[in-house]
């Protein structure tokens, strides 16, 4: 069974096109928002109900949409539509670049991370294309390839991919590289408006800057006209700092309140 997600809502071309890509690998049950929710990270609905609904949006796919966010979703389709553990869960294709720091702000990337969290092997694919007519053929090519790569093999325990895929047509696309996650960031500044009242507004705006330079980069392989597969783990520890500051922080005497850790003095040792 093949549980299928995204970020962009059950009506985006993406999630369509990649429902066509995994049908043939077996059963395939679709949950995903009623409504764009985009950029929403790995947050979670906690202070208002969930309705999740059975809509026939796929031939021959059951399918449901939710209220909440991506993550929700994969919680809800676990838990209350499937009853178990799927084989497999799919996320996308979304619409626009995951790549690099994107995974962080990624409501594609943080469904199939919940995933990867409940033990399910999971691949997020994103298409380089922000257009509204962006063609998903070519990712949905590639999804289903790595998808039979992934249920075949296998994939590294706690481990889960991130794919992306070039704005490019099928025999532009010259083949993939496993990568690694660019350094980069998005500069951004707020455009301060006012609205009819005169009450100021904001408006997110930026421009995304890659420091990196390695050609083992999931930004070098896009742009050099490859799919970058860029292996992720859930696990944030920054394991090369822990020697670091085991060695240079002192942690000998800690200040407690209320403690006074001063040596305790007494009238013998001044000269009344």
């Amino acid at each position: 069974m093949i549980l299928v997600v995204n970020d962009d809502g059950i009506t985006a071309p993406g999630i369509k096109a990649l429902v066509e890509a995994v049908r043939d690998f077996g059963e395939v049950v679709v949950v995903a928002p009623d409504s764009p929710q985009s950029a929403m990270g790995h947050a979670i609905t906690i202070s208002k109900p969930l309705r999740l609904k059975e809509v026939d949006v796929f031939d021959g796919i059951r399918s449901y949409h939710c209220s909440g966010t991506p993550v929700d979703c994969v919680k809800l389709a676990v838990d209350k539509v499937l009853h178990r553990h799927p084989d497999l869960c799919v996320s996308g294709i979304n619409h626009g670049s995951n790549s690099s720091i994107n995974i962080i702000y990624s409501g594609t990337m943080s469904a199939a991370m919940e995933a990867s969290l409940e033990g399910i092997p999971s691949v997020g694919f994103s298409l380089c294309d922000y257009k509204h007519e962006a063609d998903f053929g070519p990712a949905a090519y590639y999804a289903k390839y790595i998808v039979g790569q992934i249920l075949s093999k296998g994939l590294p325990a706690n481990t889960l991919l991130n794919v992306n895929i070039p704005k490019l047509t099928l025999a532009g696309i010259k083949g993939i590289k496993i990568s690694r996650q660019a350094k980069a960031k998005w500069e951004e500044e707020y455009l301060e408006r006012l609205d009819p009242s005169g009450k100021p507004y904001y408006w997110l705006t930026g421009k995304f800057i890659n420091h990196d330079h390695g050609q083992d980069t999931d930004e070098w392989a896009l742009a050099n006209g490859y799919i970058s597969v860029v292996p992720v783990l859930h696990d944030l520890t920054a394991h090369y700092a822990i020697p670091f500051i085991n060695e240079n922080w002192d942690f000998s005497v800690i200040d407690k309140p209320g403690q006074n850790t001063a040596p305790t003095e007494s009238k013998e040792d001044f000269n009344f």
